[in-house]
């Protein structure tokens, strides 16, 4: 299993649709006894959360964000962490709104101090 996500901030590779997250967003990780959260924000996203569960290398988890224009949105997420061979974590993500139309995959990895 890789490593816990606790204290780790990952940041979307590449930017999604417009007024989605993006590569400016940034997700601060947190993880205890199979729990994760996370809280969100850069780009479009004033704010956002998530949380679910961890069983493995599979997240399970739903999120809610509050984007610029005042719209919220959430919907569900499935991920599967990866290790890099740098050591740094990837999740690969498959994800469907809830509050609207639309599904996707998306891949974030950790931030380290020098990237961003």
């Amino acid at each position: 299993m890789a490593r816990s996500l606790d204290g780790l901030v990952l940041a979307p590779v590449a930017d999604q649709a417009p007024g989605q997250v993006g590569t400016r967003t940034r997700f601060a990780y947190h993880e205890q006894e199979g729990r994760i959260w996370a809280d969100y924000a850069g780009g479009d996203v004033v704010r956002g959360y998530l949380v679910g569960t961890r069983e493995g290398d599979r997240l399970d988890f739903r999120y809610v964000q509050l984007k610029q224009d005042g719209i919220t949105s959430s919907g569900h997420c499935v991920s599967t962490v990866v290790e890099l061979p740098d050591g740094r974590v990837r999740l690969e993500e498959s994800w469907e709104w809830e509050s609207q139309e639309g599904s996707g995959t998306s891949v974030v990895e950790q931030v380290t101090r020098h990237d961003g």
